[in-house]
């Protein structure tokens, strides 16, 4: 089944999207910048460059779209390419409203067409291999997850998109925060206690720069979050506790350090556990892990996991953490 598809945003994520598509099945490239659709689209034979978002969406040969906006763009993009029977694929947090990224999975729903979020950190392969992992049972019963996310931003850091709740719907929180809470969701489920505070500690602006997060599902498991653009150091780390062993996910690639996760399962006897390491220095996989899930979801006619209700799930969380610390909130 081949499907063809179409590329809104055409900056940095649109062109790591636009790198997995395969072969042909560009269609359209389209940016508010037509330079820079017009950049993308030269690149892929029979890509054709546009500035207008409804152009691309409406295309006869468009079967599917992926959104690779500034956030305040995500959710009205996305639910235009749903109302021309499309496919979404639309990055995270998928919309700055908790109401507008709703209405997007009910109407994708009601059409009966695949919804897809870009919560690519799933598909690294640490993760995908924690997941093998939890999924064969050595780790016992989980009891609680500790996660830390974050960059030091760059001069002018404060002055950019991400900066104006207008155009992002919040600050870190909202930004390297969700992965955070959908990792943690993806392994421990539902949380039924949403607890923390986020807070502007050094940049100069109206959105968090960090925000502290404790978590509990109904059965008192634990996602202790941390995310941080004060960082200085780029960090990712995240770690999993079971009653029989631990997995620890330190790295991302690039600046946050090579992948690497550590299992460390627990003896009889206790003491010093049985170690076992893997590193993943190839680089960043998980943006074509991604459309190909992508692609299945479509030509098996299954729901998408991560869904627009996941994102849904991730920006409640957000939404309750931002009006408890009377910050800008989704």
């Amino acid at each position: 089944m081949k499907i063809t598809f179409a590329i809104i945003g055409c900056g940095l994520i649109g062109n790591k999207r636009a790198a997995t598509i395969p072969e042909g099945a560009l269609a359209v490239a389209c940016d508010t910048d037509l330079s820079r659709a017009e950049a993308l689209a030269k690149r892929f034979p029979g890509c054709v460059a546009t500035a207008d978002p409804l152009a691309a969406v409406s295309r006869e040969d468009v079967d599917a779209v992926i959104v690779c906006t500034p956030n305040h763009l995500l959710a009205p993009i996305a639910l235009e390419a749903l109302r021309h029977s499309k496919h979404i694929l639309v990055e995270k947090p998928a919309g700055i409203g908790l109401e507008e990224v709703e209405a997007l999975a009910h109407t994708a729903k009601a059409a009966n067409l695949k919804a897809r979020v870009g919560f690519n950190h799933r598909y690294h392969p640490a993760f995908q291999k924690a997941r093998e992992i939890f999924e064969s049972g050595v780790l016992g019963p989980l009891m609680h997850i500790r996660a830390r996310y974050g960059h030091g931003g760059r001069i002018g850091y404060d002055r950019e998109w991400r900066a104006n709740p207008a155009l992002s719907g919040g600050g870190e929180l909202i930004d390297q925060g969700v992965h955070l809470i959908d990792l943690s969701r993806w392994f421990l489920g539902e949380f039924q206690t949403v607890e923390g505070h986020a807070t502007t500690s050094f940049w100069d602006m109206e959105v968090d720069d960090n925000a502290f997060l404790s978590l509990r599902t109904a059965a008192g498991q634990t996602a202790w979050l941390h995310a941080s653009c004060t960082e200085w150091k780029n960090l990712f780390s995240f770690e999993i506790f079971g009653r029989d062993g631990k997995i620890q996910i330190d790295g991302l690639g690039g600046s946050y350090g090579t992948e690497r996760l550590t299992f460390y399962k627990m003896l009889p006897q206790m003491g010093p556990p049985e170690t076992t390491c893997w590193e993943y220095p190839r680089g960043d996989e998980s943006w074509a892990c991604e459309i190909r899930e992508f692609m299945c979801d479509i030509a098996e006619n299954r729901t998408p996991s991560p869904s627009i209700a996941d994102a849904a799930k991730a920006l409640e969380i957000v939404r309750t953490i931002c009006r408890k610390s009377q910050k800008p909130a989704p």
